[in-house]
C-alpha cells in the first residue's frame, strides 16, 4: 500500500507539473504576442515579469507537493493558467493606457503566494475554526465596517466606500469578509446539520437566527456602502448554503423572493441601481452616457466574432474599467469566442473541482466549507459575465483570478488554498482508513 501512495505521489507530481508547464507556456506566448503586435521586441519589464511569474508558480508547485501531495492536480495549474491569462490582458491593456497595472497585479499575485503558503503550512487551523462560528460572525461584520473607519477607508471611490489603507496598499476588506462569512456559514450549520436536514424540521427562526442576522448584516452593510452587487453575492451564498444543509425547497423559494424584492427597493431606492436597470433595458438609448460601458462590451463582442481580432488589435481603451470590470469583453474582442469559451471552461472546471471535494469531504463543516468556496467562485463569475452580455444589469464585480484587482486576487487564491486542504485531508484518511482495514 505505501509502495502504491508512492508512486500516485509522483504521478501526482508529474501531472501537475507537467499543466502548470502548460499555463506557464500560454502566459508566455500570449505576453510575446502582445508586445510583438507593437514592436518587434519585448516591451520593457515583460521577461522579468515572466521569470518572476514562472518562479512563484514552481514555488507554489514545490509546496503543494511538499505539504498536499494527495491533492488533485488540476486545481493549482487552472488557478495559474487563469492569472497568467489575467496578466496577459492587463499587460495589453497598459499598452494603451500605460497605467503599469500589469506589475501591479504580479506585486499582489506574490502577495497571494505568500497568503497560499501560509494557508497551506497553517492548514489545522481550517478545522479548528469550525469551534468558533459566532466569533467569524463578527470578523465578517467588522471587515465590511473597516472602510467607514476615519482615517483607514481610503473614502468614496467610484461612488462607493469599499477599500482601505494598509502600508500604502489600497486593499477591499469585503473581499475577505466573502471567505469569512463562508466559514460562520459552514461552521454553524455543520453544527445544527442533524436538525435542519429532519425531513419534518420546519424553518424555525430559531434555528436560522445566526444565519439570517449573518446575511442580512452583511447585506444591510454593503448596502450602506452602496456595494450591491457584493450584497447580492454574498445573499446568494448564504442562501444557497443554506438549502444543501437544510435539502428544504422553500430556501430556494425564500431567495427568489427575496432577490426580486431587494431589486425593486434597490431601484427606488437608488439612483445609480436604476440607472443601471434602465441602461440593462436598453443601452444605447444612451449610448454616449450612462449606457457607453454596456454598449461597448457589447460592441467588443461583436467585433471578436469566433476567433477575436488577434492579441493587440482590439480597442481595449474603448472599454470604461477595461483591466477590472470588463476584462473579459476584451477577451471576448481579442480572442473571440473561442477566447471566452476556454476561460469560461478552465473557470467552470475550478467550480466541478470544487463540487468533487465538496462531495468527498471528511465531514459536513469541510464538505460546507468547499461548497461555500465554490459557490462564491460560480455566483462571482455568473454575474460579471450576465452584466456584460447583458443578461443582467451591470453589478461591478471582477472575473476571478483574470480581473485586476489585488484583494479579490488574495482571497481567491486563498480559497484555492483552503479547497486543497480539503481534498488532501480527505484523501489521506481514506489511505489511512484502508490500512487499519487491512491491519
Amino acid at each position: 500500500m505505501a509502495v502504491k501512495q508512492a508512486q500516485a505521489r509522483r504521478h501526482t507530481a508529474r501531472h501537475q507539473a507537467m499543466l502548470l508547464a502548460l499555463a506557464l507556456t500560454v502566459t508566455t506566448l500570449g505576453h510575446l504576442a502582445v508586445d510583438w503586435a507593437q514592436s518587434p521586441q519585448l516591451q520593457p519589464g515583460t521577461a522579468t515579469r515572466l521569470l518572476v511569474f514562472g518562479l512563484l508558480t514552481a514555488g507554489l508547485h514545490q509546496l503543494v507537493m511538499r505539504k498536499l501531495p494527495h491533492a488533485t492536480a488540476i486545481l493549482l495549474p487552472a488557478m495559474v493558467l487563469l492569472v497568467g491569462v489575467g496578466m496577459v490582458m492587463i499587460h495589453r491593456i497598459d499598452g494603451v493606457t500605460t497605467s503599469g497595472l500589469a506589475t501591479a497585479q504580479l506585486l499582489w499575485f506574490a502577495v497571494a503566494s505568500v497568503a497560499f503558503a501560509a494557508t497551506v503550512l497553517g492548514g489545522h487551523w481550517l478545522q479548528n475554526l469550525a469551534r468558533y462560528p459566532y466569533m467569524l460572525l463578527a470578523a465578517t461584520i467588522i471587515l465590511l465596517l473597516l472602510p467607514l473607519i476615519p482615517g483607514l477607508g481610503a473614502g468614496v471611490i467610484n461612488g462607493a466606500r469599499l477599500w482601505i489603507d494598509v502600508f500604502g496598499m489600497r486593499f477591499q476588506p469585503g473581499e475577505a469578509a466573502k471567505l469569512t462569512l463562508v466559514l460562520f456559514l459552514a461552521a454553524y450549520l455543520a453544527q445544527h446539520h442533524t436538525r435542519l436536514s429532519a425531513p419534518d424540521a420546519p424553518l424555525a427562526l430559531r434555528q436560522f437566527g445566526p444565519v439570517v442576522l449573518a446575511a442580512f448584516g452583511a447585506v444591510a452593510v454593503l448596502v450602506s456602502l452602496r456595494d450591491l452587487g457584493a450584497a447580492m453575492l454574498l445573499l446568494a451564498v448564504a442562501l444557497l448554503l443554506v438549502f444543501v444543509a437544510s435539502s428544504k425547497q422553500s430556501v430556494l423559494w425564500l431567495g427568489a423572493g427575496l432577490f426580486m424584492a431587494g431589486a425593486w427597493l434597490a431601484q427606488q431606492q437608488f439612483a445609480h441601481v436604476g440607472v443601471r436597470f434602465a441602461i440593462w433595458r436598453d443601452p444605447f438609448d444612451d449610448v454616449f452616457g450612462a449606457g457607453y460601458q454596456l454598449s461597448q462590451s457589447l460592441f467588443a463582442f461583436a467585433t471578436g466574432g469566433l476567433t477575436g481580432t488577434g492579441l493587440g488589435f482590439g480597442r481595449p481603451e474603448d472599454l470604461p474599467f477595461a483591466a477590472t470590470d470588463a476584462v473579459f469583453a476584451v477577451i471576448g474582442e481579442e480572442l473571440g469566442l473561442l477566447g471566452t469559451t476556454a476561460v469560461l471552461s478552465v473557470l467552470v472546471l475550478i467550480m466541478l473541482r470544487g463540487v468533487r471535494i465538496s462531495t468527498h469531504a471528511a465531514n459536513h463543516y469541510l464538505a460546507l466549507v468547499a461548497f461555500g468556496v465554490t459557490v462564491v467562485f460560480a455566483v462571482q463569475t455568473f454575474v460579471i459575465i450576465a452584466g456584460l452580455t447583458r443578461l443582467l444589469p451591470l453589478t461591478g464585480l471582477t472575473l476571478p483570478f483574470v480581473s485586476y484587482g489585488g484583494s479579490s486576487l488574495l482571497i481567491n487564491v486563498m480559497a484555492v488554498a483552503v479547497l486543497l486542504i480539503i481534498d488532501n485531508d480527505t484523501k489521506h484518511q481514506a489511505f489511512t482508513d484502508r490500512l487499519k482495514a487491512r491491519a
